[in-house]
């Protein structure tokens, strides 16, 4: 198993934005996490990542647990996250953007391997190496989000709204890169509001409603299941 939460609780003051939720990330697998605006999702990832502490219930990446893990240390372990946003240097180049992402690497070797590899993977990054990322497309501001996170080599992949603000043509192309990445053995959990999207990149899906996980299974069954149908897919 590569992720495991059990029983996860999380709270913003006195309010329980996650109650008790389970879910699991099997090892080369996509899963998503789908649902509306304030549902949780990226609460979810927040506190996979170490940005928030959960009040309740246990997280497990690899068989170990991470719910009292520093950030940090969650990214060594081998967790990549592309938050809500994208949170990009928009001041600096996208070549040091890119090189952010190997901060916590001291091999010059794997580094270099592992650019020559994002470039193959994001042949416009390259193109681009000596632009702003402030000054780049939304599209390329995404694809160069994942690229930074991708530098730190991940073994579980946090994908957070990765189509909000895209056109229909940019989306399809994240798509398409988000399953290249998970075919080279990278496992992958995205949160989306596209749900039709979502649930057909994924292997397994979860419904957030309001912090309560109301729905789960495997997404070629969710796409047509009556109640995701109704709520988030439309006729």
């Amino acid at each position: 198993m590569l992720l495991e939460i059990k029983n996860l609780t999380v709270r913003y003051g006195g309010a329980e934005c996650l109650k008790d939720i389970s879910l699991t990330v099997e090892e080369g697998e996509i899963a998503t996490i789908i649902g509306s605006n304030g549902a949780g999702k990226t609460t979810t990832l927040r506190t996979i990542s170490g940005l928030k502490r959960p009040a309740a219930g246990q997280i497990r990446f690899q068989g170990k647990r991470i719910d009292e893990t520093p950030p940090q240390d969650i990214v060594k372990m081998g967790i990549g996250h592309v938050p809500q946003g994208r949170n990009l240097f928009t001041y600096m180049t996208v070549m040091q953007n890119i090189n952010m992402g190997a901060y916590l690497h001291k091999d010059k070797n794997r580094i270099k391997k592992d650019l020559e590899r994002i470039f193959q993977t994001f042949p416009v990054l390259k193109s681009r190496k000596k632009q702003q990322a402030g000054t780049l497309s939304g599209g390329e501001q995404q694809m160069l989000a994942i690229a930074r996170a991708l530098m730190g080599n991940p073994t579980l992949l946090l994908l957070d709204e990765p189509s909000i603000g895209l056109a229909p043509i940019v989306v399809r192309e994240i798509g398409r890169i988000a399953v290249e990445i998970n075919q080279r053995g990278t496992g992958i959990l995205i949160v989306e509001q596209n749900a039709r999207l979502a649930l057909r990149l994924a292997h397994r899906g979860y419904v957030l409603e309001t912090g309560d996980m109301v729905l789960q299974g495997l997404c070629q069954d969710m796409l047509h299941d009556h109640r995701v149908k109704k709520a988030y897919l439309g006729k």
